[in-house]
């Protein structure tokens, strides 16, 4: 399957951040994974959330904050985190520049699983 262009999704958070879906719920109605390009500016933060899903990103510029119970760790350019399904997390980009990177999510995202804190 040709996939011509995503789909914009509005984002959660304090500012908007872009979200492209190639692959997913939305643009190509799968449910099995979903592929999305992100684009963070500056100071964006969004809640904590407890997924019912595995989800790998890649940063491709700039830097990520991940933080989970255990740990806070800073993603750079060309490096990559998992975050495990039924773990809590958190992305935010308190940094300088902006961000962009890859989102796999494993099954699809979907607002329904991701369960966002209040």
């Amino acid at each position: 399957m040709y996939i011509k262009k995503p789909t914009i999704i509005k984002a959660c958070g304090n500012i908007p951040k872009v979200i492209e879906e190639f692959v997913g719920n939305v643009n190509t109605n799968t449910s099995e994974v979903s592929i999305a390009r992100m684009v963070c500016p500056s100071g964006w933060e969004e809640p904590g959330q407890t997924p019912e899903f595995d989800e790998y990103t890649i940063v491709l510029k700039g830097k990520l904050r991940i933080e989970t119970r255990e740990s806070e760790i800073v993603v750079g350019a060309v490096e990559a985190y998992h975050a495990e399904k039924d773990q809590w997390v958190r992305y935010s980009c308190p940094f300088a520049e902006d961000a962009e990177y890859v989102s796999v999510c494993l099954p699809a995202f979907s607002p329904d699983t991701v369960h966002r804190d209040e």
